[in-house]
């Protein structure tokens, strides 16, 4: 009994140890899993600018007299190319878009910052495991899901596994991100403001940070004089 009680008060103080009413700094913890889009192709250029076009629109719509000018902060091939995307758009919501800003134009300002954070970051992409329960039936555990119909699906053995996981961007977690922020504003104030965030692939840095991208070559003309 004195070893059992001992043992006890061990495993109490071991308990206690783990859950120190003080501490001398605040206790680093991960915030709760969310997902973030991974910014791979062009056409993701485009869902982003429909999107942006879709919360800005009961705020535009206040205004339905007022034309439109989009205007990137950044010269990158990102921003080009989501102005391009934004205006078709907007144009297609029936919004009056101008080339060059007018006096009483509301101006679209388009904002991107790229962020670098350290490689290697590690990404939990389940809040369970998947565990194959028989040939074409996947439970994954912690997460509410109902893979049943899987069976009458004609979807069998891995396919299951992959239908699970086709949401998740292959490969690590990329360092890059970029903080995309449309703003709604003349020369008074803002009237509509939404900002998101991404992540990029690393290697397609240059299309989204203007400083990088690759320099326009110039050609040199040279004077040949006849001897």
């Amino acid at each position: 009994m004195a070893y059992r009680g001992a043992s006890a008060l061990a495993a109490g103080l071991l308990l206690a140890g783990c859950a120190m009413p003080y501490s001398p700094a605040p206790v680093a913890t991960n915030f709760a899993s969310t997902q973030q889009p991974k910014l791979q192709a062009a056409a993701h250029w485009g869902v982003i600018a429909r999107h942006m076009a879709t919360e800005l629109g009961p705020t535009l719509k206040t205004a339905p007299s007022r034309s439109l000018y989009v205007e990137p902060l950044q010269p990158s091939i990102f921003s080009t190319g989501v102005k391009s995307h934004l205006v078709t758009a907007l144009v297609n919501h029936g919004f009056v878009v101008v080339k060059n800003p007018v006096p009483g134009a509301l101006k679209i300002e388009l904002d991107t910052q790229v962020v670098a954070f350290s490689a290697d970051r590690p990404q939990y992409r389940y809040a369970g495991l998947p565990t194959a329960l028989a040939s074409g039936a996947w439970v994954l555990t912690s997460i509410q899901h109902s893979p049943e119909w899987l069976l009458t699906a004609g979807v069998y053995g891995f396919d299951a596994h992959r239908w699970f996981t086709a949401q998740f961007a292959p490969g690590d977690t990329p360092k890059t991100e970029m903080i995309v922020t449309v703003s709604v504003a003349d020369e008074q104030r803002y009237y509509a403001r939404n900002t998101s965030v991404y992540y990029t692939s690393d290697e397609d840095l240059a299309l989204y940070d203007a400083a990088l991208a690759a320099p326009v070559p110039t050609s040199k003309t040279f004077a040949v004089k006849d001897h």
